[in-house]
């Protein structure tokens, strides 16, 4: 049996809006740090969705494939984008 592990499939799906989001700003800083900042802010404000099997992966993804999830998490990227747009720690 291979290493099993334990996965918030909200950090995939948190990353994948911050790219699509701070691909079209020039007004955010994209340096690592921020990008830090912004991921945990984002992750903090979201419910978490653990997964550790390939099963609970996709009933997980079908449930995070919804529109309402999907503006859920954009919502809350928009938001920490702009608290640490205001505030960054670098």
């Amino acid at each position: 049996m291979g290493k099993v592990a334990i996965v918030n499939r909200m950090e995939a799906f948190v990353e994948m809006a911050m790219d699509e989001i701070l691909s079209k700003r020039s007004d955010v800083c994209g340096c690592e740090r921020c990008r830090l900042d912004q991921t945990a802010l984002s992750l903090n404000a979201l419910p978490p969705r653990y997964v550790v099997s390939d099963f609970g992966e996709v009933v997980t993804n079908l449930d995070l494939d919804s529109s309402q999830h999907k503006a859920d998490c954009m919502v809350a990227v928009l938001q920490a984008i702009e608290i640490v747009r205001k505030n960054p720690r670098h």
